[in-house]
């Protein structure tokens, strides 16, 4: 394609977005509203999926040990712990430093409960801390690391505890949490590429006399799409730009007023700087695609002329 002939299809695409005034409107209006409500459920759905993994990243193992259990038996224990293949991280924690967590959780309020069991009248027990690879495995280890007891006299493991059924019906939920946003987000897409090609293809049949005249005088196909293939691919981005601003500028002002209050409850929405070159990528990109497929299968029709 000549320099001067891409330039007219530029202009003339140009021309027609300023010319066709309130179907241009309608179409744009089209296309923002749409990617609007598909770009707020994409940002839901990223941001539920980051929350159910951080709860899951939570979920750790705590092996309560017996109490006078030998420094050697701790030792060996914590080794063979260490050699199973899902663990990743293992921290011990004595009954003193339990004692100062449990002082430190209960506040000032609760300390008064917890004067005179400090030394020998501590009545808690030294614990592991364990992270698993997957949270999916924390069942499979606790299990294995249970069975370490049996070759054991006296046996060191007074209790593991993970949470058990309630950890189960946490991934439950968290699977199902996911699922649904991902079908709102795919079925919203759907809906979002129907109603702006309809819109498109309403603003082309309105101009079907001037795409006639253009191949009775001898216009190329190619000659009488291209215009309209840029025309689309302009309405795409300006009707995806305007939905992009607001999203990303809504979003940034939430992060900023609950950051504070999800930090106490030990869960983070997606970072901006993560989320908006994906929200950005994802509408404008699919505002081009569905501005020129709208265009492009409008126009087609009446090139058979």
């Amino acid at each position: 394609m000549k320099i001067s002939t891409a330039a007219r299809h530029l202009r003339e695409g140009t021309k027609n977005v300023v010319r066709n005034g309130w179907m241009t409107f309608a179409s744009i209006s089209s296309i923002a509203i749409s990617l609007f409500i598909l770009g707020v459920f994409v940002l839901i759905t990223l941001n539920v999926n980051d929350v159910a993994t951080q709860i899951e990243q939570q979920v750790e193992i705590n092996v309560y040990l017996e109490v006078n259990t030998p420094q050697s038996q701790i030792t060996l224990l914590e080794t063979q712990m260490k050699a199973i293949p899902e663990v990743k991280t293992i921290k011990f924690v004595s009954k003193e430093e339990g004692l100062v967590y449990l002082r430190q959780k209960l506040g000032e309020s609760g300390k008064a409960l917890l004067d005179g069991f400090e030394g020998d009248n501590n009545p808690l027990n030294d614990a592991f801390t364990i992270e698993v690879d997957d949270p999916r495995n924390v069942a499979h280890v606790a299990d294995q690391i249970s069975a370490l007891n049996a070759d054991k006299d006296p046996k060191p493991i007074y209790k593991v505890n993970y949470g058990k059924g309630t950890v189960e019906a946490l991934f439950k939920v968290t699977k199902i949490a996911r699922w649904i946003g991902i079908g709102i987000v795919i079925l919203l897409s759907f809906t979002a590429v129907f109603l702006i090609a309809n819109t498109i293809k309403i603003t082309i049949l309105a101009r079907q006399r001037e795409i006639s005249i253009m191949k009775l005088v001898g216009a190329t196909n190619s000659f009488i799409r291209w215009p309209f293939f840029i025309e689309g691919a302009l309405l795409g981005i300006i009707g995806s730009i305007v939905p992009t601003g607001i999203i990303l500028g809504g979003y940034w002002k939430l992060l900023h007023i609950s950051s504070l209050n999800l930090n106490l409850m030990m869960i983070q929405l997606t970072p901006f700087g993560s989320i908006a070159p994906t929200l950005t990528i994802l509408l404008i990109g699919l505002g081009i695609v569905i501005g020129i497929w709208g265009s492009l299968i409008s126009v087609r029709k009446f090139l058979r002329v």
